[in-house]
């Protein structure tokens, strides 16, 4: 049927683009691996409480990797560079560390969606396709429930946690339709800096009536 269709695509295009590492570029050795052997031991993980951060309107916020060296090099390759097939082994990370906290019981995942504009520029969302990835992990449904309401400038320019959090004031708005009302949301994005756009995004989901909002990201950088 479909499904056997689509493992011999994928056994296939497996055979004439080997999976890379997406942190050191090596091939995988197995396909499957979201990392190679090497990046399992020398990556910056963060275990336990140290993956875990305090974000406004939120539950909490956790990621596997502290950002930095090859992890912030493997996201820009991600966001700017157009290498979109690392959205699965960065999902398949993102959706471990959700299964590792038990506390975390979601119905939906959804992202920080980019605006318009700069989906278009960049060919596809970087948030929706990490959501869509870890949400097949974890047998839940991906939906979209925000829009970008503004176009806001990158708050990766922004260097004072005061910047970002009035450049994401205001910023996210209801998807029209979207159903969160008595949902627990697990909502998905590349970094956590300061949490403003997270936190922004989860106050809108609040506002819209979901029960709890809970967070994780590929890594975690430390606010300035």
């Amino acid at each position: 049927g479909e499904e056997f269709g689509m493992k011999l695509l994928d056994d296939l295009l497996d055979l004439l683009f080997p999976p890379k590492c997406p942190f050191c570029q090596s091939i995988l050795e197995t396909p499957a691996d979201p990392v190679c052997p090497a990046c399992q031991k020398s990556l910056p993980w963060l275990v336990g409480r140290a993956g875990e951060r305090k974000v406004d309107f939120t539950r909490g916020c956790c990621s596997p990797l502290a950002y930095g060296g090859a992890v912030r090099e493997a996201v820009h390759r991600y966001k700017f560079s157009g290498v979109r097939a690392y959205a699965r082994p960065f999902g398949l990370l993102m959706a471990q560390c959700v299964q590792d906290r038990p506390e975390i019981i979601p119905d939906v995942v959804t992202w920080a969606p980019l605006s318009r504009k700069r989906r278009r520029e960049r060919g596809y969302d970087q948030g929706e396709l990490l959501a869509r990835a870890m949400a097949k992990r974890l047998g839940l449904p991906a939906v979209p429930t925000l829009v970008k309401a503004r176009h806001t400038q990158p708050q990766s320019g922004l260097d004072s946690a005061e910047a970002r959090r009035a450049n994401a004031l205001g910023a996210y708005a209801l998807l029209p339709g979207a159903e969160v009302a008595g949902k627990r949301v697990l909502l998905a994005d590349d970094v956590v800096t300061s949490g403003a756009t997270l936190s922004e995004c989860a106050r809108t989901l609040l506002e819209a009536g979901a029960a709890e909002v809970w967070c994780v990201t590929l890594a975690q950088a430390r606010p300035s």
